[in-house]
């Protein structure tokens, strides 16, 4: 039998015997994404549990439990650790590393031992942000954005939270670089770009992101740090600075960073959608050439974040034309996985459910988007909570909710097991209701002047927030449940053949599953379409002992 990622795999350093320090130091890119994954999950259920408590102190006008400072510390932790080490790394971190590198048909990335030092790189960030809570006068209380001049001023330490926002951006950055690398270098012979798999072209799109926008804010951050040690008077107006472009500076960056959270997950939409529908994908030139768009469009909108800081009103037009057109090449997505269910014979299993729940989130996200990018509506509600609500209706009803369904789509060929079906159903069901609880009352409230960042609100406001709460209990009981399905599966969940959901691309056509340590026995040859069925069936079908067509 071939031995799997949980035998003893390939070591940066040495050869040990433990398996603890195999797991340390592995460059098996399979292993370091789980790594990834685990620490992200456990800092993802901080995050979640800090929202919980902004929850609750909001349930009644007044202080409940926090002081304003507080309240202020608390959802500046929630924003960094959900924006920097979860949803910004997440996607391309662990389903880029488990799974890109068996849809290419490569035995690894292009620089494993640069994937291993990037991984604890991104522990080190984590590690700083960590100490910034027992460190001085605690957590930052600036907001995840930072903005000057009150992140120069205020004595909390920012220096900390900002140094942990810097190696993070490192880690990206070089992630971004060995995946440029890989899917150029290590694809199967046969496998043209036009071959590849729609969620390849995704962290494609995103890697380039990563490597071009990441050093604006890197330099940004590091500006921030020098004017807050040696008041030099860069962005805070007393000394002469001007805080509209640290805004600038940040916003260059943290715009197209939107993209690069949700481009991979629209890339494990495009797996799912034609994998359960039993059908070709419907245009897939579009939806690959439609993320080069995105990524490339997305480096001049982010100006839509200034329209009340004094922009000139050409400034204003330009910038909100430009929103505008970027909505173009995502509508083109949402037509072509439409399409594509168009007269499919559409399963309604778990990972499906999860995919389809996500077009309604994030529709309802995007669309609200292009409302706030009217220049009249966006003053009326900015910093309100209708921003609030479509943001995470974008972020985490499109970017989590599909990273959810990839990690169901992918966990039989991760772990060997299955989870039970009917279980993570209820669990997705449980989210998807929670979830709309929690956000749509925002919608409303924001309409109506609840502004967002506050401890304390009018009595008129407090339905909306009692109804966020219900949703936020129903929400988090859905997470727990999903995990804990998860766990179960995992632990005795019955052994699953290597292409359970009778999908198409590489990943599915291996020999066992969890995958060998090299992944493919024989480097397959690709001449055929990533997405091939025939009434219902895949037509490509291979031996995988030698990775040659039986069809």
């Amino acid at each position: 039998m071939s031995k799997t990622y949980f035998d003893e795999t390939h070591c940066a350093i040495g050869h040990p015997k433990s398996t603890f320090m195999q797991w340390m130091l592995t460059i098996d890119h399979k292993r370091i994404g789980i790594m990834y994954a685990a620490v992200m999950f456990v800092f993802f259920f901080v995050a979640v549990f800090t929202a919980f408590a902004m929850r609750l102190e909001l349930f009644a006008p007044g202080g409940q439990y926090m002081d304003g400072d507080t309240f202020n510390q608390a959802f500046t932790l929630h924003g960094v650790i959900m924006i920097f080490l979860f949803i910004i790394p997440g996607i391309p971190a662990v389903f880029g590393n488990i799974v890109m590198p068996l849809m290419i048909g490569a035995k690894d990335v292009s620089f494993p031992r640069l994937n291993w030092f990037t991984f604890w790189l991104y522990i080190a960030g984590c590690c700083i942000a960590l100490a910034s809570l027992f460190i001085g006068e605690g957590v930052a209380d600036t907001g995840w954005t930072f903005y000057a001049p009150y992140s120069m001023n205020t004595g909390t330490n920012v220096i900390m939270a900002l140094v942990a926002a810097f190696v993070l951006g490192f880690a990206s950055i070089l992630t971004g670089l060995n995946f440029l690398v890989t899917i150029h270098r290590l694809r199967a012979p046969g496998m043209t770009f036009f071959k590849m798999p729609l969620f390849v072209w995704g962290i494609y799109a995103t890697a380039w992101i990563q490597l071009l926008a990441t050093p604006v804010v890197g330099i940004t951050l590091v500006l921030a740090i020098l004017e807050k040690y040696f008041g030099i008077g860069i962005f805070d107006p007393a000394k002469g600075g001007d805080p509209v472009l640290f805004q600038h500076l940040f916003w260059i960056y943290s715009h197209p960073a939107v993209y690069l959270m949700i481009l991979p997950a629209f890339g494990i939409m495009s797996e799912i959608i034609p994998t359960f529908s039993r059908k070709e994908v419907f245009g897939y030139r579009t939806i690959a050439l439609s993320s080069a768009s995105i990524a490339g469009i997305g480096y001049l909108v982010w100006g839509h974040h200034l329209y009340t800081s004094g922009m000139s009103d050409i400034a204003k037009t330009v910038f909100s034309f430009l929103t505008f057109f970027v909505a173009i090449p995502t509508g083109v997505k949402f037509y072509d996985w439409v399409a594509t269910m168009y007269q499919g014979k559409i399963v309604l299993s778990t990972p499906m459910i999860w995919a389809l729940g996500t077009i309604i989130t994030f529709a309802i996200g995007g669309i609200t988007g292009v409302t706030i990018t009217m220049i009249g509506m966006d003053v009326h509600l900015q910093d309100t909570y209708y921003t609030v609500a479509h943001f995470h209706y974008a972020i985490l009803g499109g970017v989590v909710f599909l990273m959810f369904a990839g990690m169901h789509y992918w966990f039989p060929l991760i772990t060997g097991k299955m989870y039970n079906e009917s279980k993570a159903k209820i669990a997705f069901y449980l989210n998807f209701i929670g979830f709309n609880l929690l956000w749509f009352p925002m919608f409303i409230a924001g309409y109506y002047g609840m502004p967002r960042r506050y401890f304390d609100y009018l009595p008129e406001f407090q339905i909306y927030h009692q109804i966020s709460f219900v949703g936020a209990v129903v929400f988090i009981a859905g997470l727990i449940y999903m995990f804990w399905v998860f766990y179960k599966g995992w632990t005795k969940g019955e052994a699953t053949t290597p292409n359970p959901w009778n999908a198409t691309t590489l990943e599915w056509h291996l020999p066992s599953s969890p995958p060998p340590l090299e992944n493919h026995s024989k480097v397959p040859y690709v001449d055929f379409d990533p997405y091939e069925y025939k009434h219902g069936e895949p037509v490509v079908k291979f031996n995988y002992e030698t990775m040659q067509r039986i069809d």
